[in-house]
């Protein structure tokens, strides 16, 4: 092979491995023009021809349209800088393939309804932007009169952010987070804890009870967490038993369903469940370790304590 060889279409067919009728389209589209033509009308192709015609080939098989391609052979684009150009388009294309698989995954699990997988398909398809627009106006909306900036900087700290390849757990989570936070009783929920936790003082009830019953109560608790115990089963009913009795002594109270409804009406003041939720589908989204002795065990204590089979 020299730069004086000429080669006909099928020539170039066998060693391209494209077709002729390829090679004809190329060849009547002006991307890859025939050097001359043989005495009897037949195009003929030169050395150039042939190796314009073998980088074509391979950029059309990294996805890259004709028109693009012609640029690059007409020396107007780098083939770096196409590359580069395509390379950021396919990674939206797989951000946006990996986005449908976490979706089309939860669906299964989950056996959604149309309506259902609607939404959560509206959700995940929400920009970086509009999802931080979504947080920001829950955050506003909830501590825009609460004087309680170090909760609030937590918070806004702590965003919840998709990755650009969530697991179905996190595209769950993201679902039910934006549900939550929807959510106006929610809104009311947070805003009272965070005034809670502002003000910085005890709980009436934990006063009330003292140190020594409120240490072995968050004890038995955190064991009771640590074991995976759930607060709604047979094993959790015995524990809060015992704990419902030790404060119903000190309060000298029956302790019946009335007392235990009582008990965790005053631990939601500043420790409601649906807030515990909150954090941990924060957690999840953000793709965050759990640490164990950081979750609260108020939240447990309230679920069990609201389970009527806790008598």
């Amino acid at each position: 092979m020299d730069a004086t060889t000429l080669y006909s279409i099928g020539e170039l067919s066998r060693r391209t491995g494209l077709p002729v009728r390829t090679i004809r389209f190329y060849s009547d589209s002006g991307v890859v023009a025939p050097t001359t033509r043989s005495p009897a009308g037949y195009r003929l192709y030169d050395l150039d021809a042939l190796l314009r015609l073998e980088l074509l080939r391979t950029l059309r098989e990294l996805g890259m349209d004709l028109a693009t391609i012609q640029r690059v052979l007409d020396r107007e684009l780098s083939v770096a800088e196409v590359a580069a150009a395509h390379a950021d388009a396919m990674d939206v294309q797989i951000r946006v393939l990996q986005l449908r698989r976490s979706v089309l995954r939860v669906v299964a699990t989950r056996g959604s309804d149309p309506e259902e997988t609607k939404f959560m398909h509206r959700l995940t398809q929400l920009s970086g932007e509009e999802r931080r627009r979504l947080i920001d106006d829950f955050i506003d909306g909830t501590f825009g009169t609460v004087d309680a900036p170090a909760v609030v900087a937590m918070v806004r700290a702590a965003a919840p952010d998709l990755p650009d390849d969530p697991s179905s757990e996190q595209v769950a989570a993201w679902v039910e987070l934006v549900e939550l936070v929807s959510d106006e009783d929610f809104q009311a929920r947070m805003r009272r804890t965070a005034m809670y936790q502002a003000a910085g003082r005890m709980l009436d009830i934990e006063s009330k009870a003292g140190e020594q019953l409120m240490t072995f109560t968050r004890q038995k608790v955190a064991e009771a967490m640590e074991s995976g115990i759930d607060p709604l089963n047979d094993r959790a009913a015995l524990i809060i038993s015992d704990v419902v009795h030790r404060f119903a002594e000190v309060f000298a109270r029956v302790p019946d369903k009335e007392f235990r409804d009582w008990m965790a009406q005053q631990f939601e003041e500043a420790h409601d469940p649906r807030v515990d939720r909150y954090w941990r589908l924060v957690w999840i989204v953000n793709g965050w370790d759990v640490v164990p002795n950081l979750i609260p065990v108020y939240p447990w204590l309230i679920q069990a304590l609201r389970n009527d089979h806790a008598a």
